[in-house]
């Protein structure tokens, strides 16, 4: 079945950089089609707590420096422990502020109102800059905004279709996607926005759906991706107990950004001497502070103790780390609330230029699934939403402005739907006990002997699509994380505790003839300004 012929462009994901996109597009004139494998709502975005970084003028917020696009991207830099690219750095944080104005006329409301803005400061950032919406349910109003926007333009719609293949015509160039089941979606361009891979692990902060659909597809279409050995853990999970598995409920750092203090079982601060920043220093140094006080106290979790704050600001201010804690019959006014680090965020992915080009003409990727160099080897805090409505919007002038130079694709080329699938449950547990916070050679070969205990499927359901993306997303990741010989950001290598200079540089993953995850033969591409 064919459901679109004539489409100019065909965007893969409903979040925030897939639907800025989409409406960007769509007001540029071009033919649009959005695809989800689930529904609008159902991704990331909806469940992002902390909010936007953005330096904004007359926004309110104690800070005891003034704030600039300069300082926002000095913090940026300094997270992504030198494998940032800084002109991308400075080309999406000077962007913010217009795509906060264009988000706002959208019909998106952040706190505070008309005038000032409410800001908030979390980890790593050294001023009171992240702006939030609902307290923490900054990513829902976002997700609210967009989707309504979007259904008030129009834009075709097809949700509960999952998408196995970009397609190719039989000149080589891009000509749609196929659909589960057959279907077939015809178009001149392709925007990969799927968001990341958190169920790659057994313990996630992630919807459900992050399951790595869009690295597997650029991967098998060919495109370069690079810096996929750094999963960003948050550090504030809430702990659900031993056998909890799957998305657990996150707890944002603006907790923390409010006086929260982390605490080991016995009552001791965690972060006390660690870094400069304390509870707030970049997400890497914190997840990797409380993995070692958790083996150090013999625990499964630490404490972060809010309590200071009272019934009636936790209430107002964090309503949905309160309704997660009450559902487990935790009051976080009056006892801390027990937190572990889980997988959060791919700071990898799809190689793209500023303007969300892929090393494959005609297939563009924004959002979490794309590596741009904004993040380097650490996300800072709350620049991924700002990421996604930058690049969403850039990518879209970007596919405008190519298609009246890109022929008109042919007729696609079938392509074949048995892939090789591992057992989830194996991948996970492996990967958890593996490439978490602290891998070495030999952990990093037994969970790519998981990774490698495929047999060949058929995709016949959603979960089959899944579960052969995870096979290769974890292949991938295996594949860049063992050539990485140091320590750097979210890759803690205990084998190679130091950091190298001659690791300054993004290791690019492509696939070989046998379609293996492998290093590219220049090994290294992008790098640290």
């Amino acid at each position: 079945m064919t459901w679109d012929v004539t489409a100019d462009l065909v965007v893969v994901g409903t979040g925030v950089a897939g639907l800025t996109a989409a409406l960007r597009a769509t007001e540029l004139g071009l033919r649009v089609v959005a695809v989800t494998k689930t529904t609008i709502e159902d991704g990331n975005t909806r469940r992002a707590q902390g909010g936007v970084a953005v330096v904004l003028p007359g926004a309110s917020g104690i800070t005891d420096i003034s704030d600039s696009v300069e300082a926002h991207v000095a913090d940026t830099v300094a997270a992504g422990a030198g494998l940032c690219d800084e002109n991308a750095v400075w080309a999406i944080v000077a962007a913010g502020p217009a795509a906060v104005t264009t988000l706002r006329a959208r019909g998106a409301g952040f706190d505070g109102g008309a005038g000032e803005l409410h800001r908030t400061r979390e980890g790593g950032h050294r001023a009171f800059r992240v702006i939030h919406a609902g307290g923490d349910a900054t990513g829902a109003e976002i997700e609210r905004a967009l989707a309504g926007a979007a259904r008030g333009a129009g834009l075709p719609l097809l949700e509960g279709q999952p998408v196995t293949d970009v397609l190719f015509d039989d000149a080589g160039r891009v000509a749609g996607l196929a659909l589960l089941g057959g279907g077939v979606l015809r178009a001149r361009a392709v925007l990969l926005a799927t968001g990341g891979l958190g169920h790659l692990y057994a313990v996630s902060t992630n919807a459900e759906v992050a399951t790595g659909d869009g690295l597997a597809l650029a991967l098998r279409a060919g495109a370069v991706t690079a810096d996929l050995e750094f999963v960003q853990f948050h550090p504030t999970a809430l702990y659900a107990g031993h056998a909890s598995r799957g998305r657990q409920p996150l707890v944002t750092e603006a907790l923390r950004g409010e006086g929260a203090v982390l605490l080991d079982i016995t009552g001791a601060p965690v972060m006390t001497g660690v870094h400069p920043l304390g509870g707030l220093a970049p997400r890497d140094v914190v997840a990797a502070a409380i993995t070692r006080r958790m083996a150090a106290t013999a625990a499964e979790h630490v404490l972060l103790d809010a309590m200071h704050l009272g019934d009636a600001l936790l209430r107002r201010r964090f309503p949905t780390v309160y309704a997660a804690c009450m559902a487990l019959g935790l009051d976080p006014a009056c006892a801390p609330i027990p937190v572990a680090p889980a997988a959060h965020y791919q700071c990898g992915g799809v190689v793209t230029d500023l303007s969300g080009r892929t090393t494959v003409p005609g297939l563009y990727a924004a959002g979490e699934v794309a590596r741009t160099g904004l993040h380097g080897a650490n996300r800072l805090a709350s620049n991924s939403l700002l990421e996604g409505l930058v690049m969403g919007a850039r990518t879209a002038e970007a596919v405008a402005a190519d298609l009246m130079s890109l022929p008109r694709p042919g007729p696609p080329l079938p392509c074949c739907l048995v892939r090789p699938i591992a057992d989830r449950d194996a991948v996970q547990q492996a990967m958890s006990a593996h490439v978490g916070i602290g891998r070495d050679a030999a952990g990093l070969t037994t969970a790519l002997a998981a990774a490698g205990a495929t047999s060949p499927r058929p995709l016949r359901t959603a979960r089959d699509a899944e579960d052969a993306a995870l096979t290769l997303a974890a292949a991938a990741v295996l594949a860049a994380a063992t050539a990485r010989t140091e320590s750097r950001g979210c890759h803690l290598r205990t084998d190679h505790p130091r950091t190298a200079a001659r690791w300054r540089r993004s290791i690019a993953i492509v696939l070989d003839d046998a379609g293996v995850p492998v290093p590219a033969a220049s090994a290294l591409v992008g790098g640290a300004a």
